[in-house]
């Protein structure tokens, strides 16, 4: 199975991104990034998929990824029934540890750990132990009060001599070659202006493409439509919102993209299941 590009976006204000996901389960998604991934699985126990290389997994399974390495968790199965599984998921791009290291020549180490993790690393249960209760105490911090968290963690596992390579060395990274630099660049603008009319005119240049090519191009890279995809940006801004703030429906239909309430509450409605409202009401 082909792995799919998967685009992360930076909050505002951030230089690395934390995800604090709780599931039921957690399904199979082949996909790969160009930032470094470091994973911890809580509550979880079944199959790690990195390149050519499967394994089982259990809690506390702690992992680092190098860029576009394909990977994936699958597992079904709660260690304990009565609480979800949880990951708890850090991003950061090679030059965020290259500029570490530029302005404190003491994490010179953390780029020496970047390159150990090009073919995925699983750490020792020593260090995982070590780090666990770092990571999860992440969520409940500020973005200021997370940053020494998060060099601290990667200093001690930089120190980790026990872990151990995931994929083998012909199971290479996939490279950023010419079609998928030309889908990043897509994406980067989607991503950027998608509260706003994107025409499929404008993508279609910036891909250096005709119209029709642009449209089996992005097709064939995200299984999605323009329309379809731009849908998905739209809809999860406005759950980010729903959650965050206490602004009216219709405020954030606009700030999500949306011209016309009506088509907003549809499309909403389609995606989650529930009206805004609704899905508002949850969270109170």
């Amino acid at each position: 199975m082909r792995p799919q590009y998967e685009h992360l976006t930076l909050s505002p204000g951030h230089s690395w991104q934390l995800l604090w996901r709780e599931l039921p389960e957690l399904p199979f998604l082949w996909h790969y990034h160009p930032e470094f991934e470091l994973t911890l699985t809580v509550n979880a126990r079944g199959q790690r998929y990195v390149g050519d290389h499967l394994a089982d997994f259990a809690d506390g399974d702690l992992i680092l990824l190098g860029p576009n390495l394909p990977h994936t968790w699958s597992a079904s199965e709660r260690i304990d029934p009565a609480r979800q599984m949880l990951a708890v998921v850090v991003w950061f791009s090679r030059d965020w540890l290259v500029q570490l290291q530029t302005s404190l020549p003491e994490l010179a180490g953390l780029l020496q750990l970047g390159k150990r993790a090009d073919r995925g690393l699983q750490f020792s249960a020593t260090a995982a132990e070590a780090v666990r209760p770092l990571m999860l105490r992440m969520e409940n911090l500020s973005p200021a009060q997370r940053l020494p968290l998060l060099l601290e963690l990667l200093l001690l596992l930089a120190q980790d001599e026990q872990a151990q390579p995931l994929a083998s060395i012909a199971s290479a990274p996939i490279a950023l070659d010419a079609q998928r630099q030309r889908m990043a660049r897509v994406l980067d603008y989607m991503h950027a202006h998608f509260q706003t009319e994107i025409p499929v005119q404008l993508l279609a240049e910036r891909a250096a493409l005709s119209v029709g090519a642009f449209h089996r191009f992005f097709k064939r890279h995200t299984q999605l439509t323009v329309t379809a995809y731009l849908a998905q940006l739209r809809i999860g801004s406005a759950c980010q919102l729903l959650i965050q703030t206490d602004k009216s429906i219709g405020a954030i239909a606009q700030q999500a993209g949306y011209r016309n309430l009506a088509h907003f509450n549809r499309q909403f409605r389609a995606a989650k299941g529930v009206s805004p409202r609704e899905f508002k009401n949850r969270y109170r």
